[in-house]
């Protein structure tokens, strides 16, 4: 059996991360040095929602600054990470028959992508591609879609989702760095119990007394649900790369499935 590359989600938070270093930076930096590097990265990110499922195929995507009220400094970011199209046609074939379009032109590399790769690839070497989120199909058709690019692993391929488990900004608290609400922690704590047992009951959590209010829309939910099938397909539990809270509302709690 050939030999699997790793996967993981990243609770990238606040943009600002991008230019910082800190503890969560340092745990993404340590993840990607704890691995072989990977022939190219696959990235779902919450910030790729819309109405369609497709992957970025153009070679040089652009980066996408999709925020507004921060500092020029990040703005001022380029990731200049080359794309691959051949490798987002395989991609489509590897999942068929379900659709997923090819992106020549439109989206590039945005925020959720590149404020954590600039810490895990600061060189900008590895080939990057976004899968979206498509945001009109329910949560089964995410992960059944992320255990069919299970066999992207074995050819050398990292799939990384980059969202947040709790991610809440209407009640977010810019004075409370470092924080979570009691509702934050009992939610984020009891996904981290599934996730590092068994990842393919993530879905029940749908049910959980505290879901409205930790994940108001799905949109930085869903990348976990991608883990979660690879997680699912591969029959490991993923494992805890750090964890945390900001601002009361968010959840950094990020997982990594290793390469075996």
């Amino acid at each position: 059996m050939p030999a699997l590359t790793a996967a993981a989600f990243i609770g990238h938070g606040n943009p600002m991360n991008a230019l910082e270093q800190n503890r969560y930076t340092d745990a993404w930096t340590g993840f990607a040095a704890s691995i072989p590097k990977p022939r190219a990265v696959l990235v779902i990110s919450a910030h790729w929602f819309v109405n369609i499922t497709a992957v970025t195929a153009m070679r040089l995507p652009r980066t996408i600054h999709d925020f507004y009220g921060f500092p020029q400094s990040l703005f001022d970011v380029k990731y200049a990470a080359p794309g691959d199209p051949e490798l987002a046609r395989r991609i489509v074939d590897v999942v068929e028959p379900t659709y997923v379009g090819l992106d020549e032109d439109s989206w590039g590399i945005d925020h959720g992508t590149w404020s954590v790769l600039v810490h895990m690839f600061p060189e900008a070497d590895v080939p990057v591609l976004q899968l979206s989120i498509n945001a009109s199909l329910p949560y089964d058709y995410h992960f059944n879609l992320g255990a069919q690019l299970h066999a992207l692993r074995a050819e050398g391929v990292l799939i990384l989702g980059s969202g947040n488990v709790v991610h809440n900004l209407r009640l977010a608290d810019w004075n409370s760095p470092g924080q979570g609400t009691t509702w934050a922690h009992r939610f984020d704590e009891d996904v981290r119990a599934t996730m590092t047992t068994d990842a393919a009951q993530l879905g029940r959590t749908s049910d959980h007394r505290d879901y409205d209010l930790a994940v108001p829309t799905p949109d930085h939910f869903l990348p976990l649900a991608y883990l979660a099938g690879l997680a699912s397909a591969a029959s490991t539990p993923a494992r805890t790369i750090i964890d945390g809270y900001e601002m009361g509302s968010l959840s950094m709690t990020s997982y990594e499935l290793p390469a075996a």
